[in-house]
């Protein structure tokens, strides 16, 4: 369950921050996926380290800091993504 959670998860926090990001990123869904999920990691430990992982009520500021964590991941991997997607296309056959 875990796992399945993870991915809901990840999938929520990267379209919100594909949405949040000025312009068009061209990555797959599948990879919005994946920086969500890593942007909720990072998130998780920005708020463990500060002391706000585990709180009671609502956690607000550890969902923000994994919002922040995806939105910063999106904005650094989708460029990583293109430039690796368009030099491979760009190749001539051998």
């Amino acid at each position: 369950m875990g796992w399945l959670w993870a991915i809901v998860v990840g999938l929520v926090l990267g379209v919100i921050a594909r949405a949040i990001l000025p312009g068009r990123q061209a990555i797959p869904l599948w990879l919005t996926v994946i920086y969500g999920i890593i942007g909720g990691l990072l998130g998780n430990a920005v708020a463990s380290g500060i002391g706000v992982r585990h709180t009671s009520g609502v956690d607000w500021i550890r969902h923000l800091l994994q919002l922040a964590g995806a939105v910063l991941v999106v904005a650094v991997g989708s460029p990583l993504w293109q430039s690796i997607r368009g030099r491979n296309r760009n190749r001539s056959p051998r």
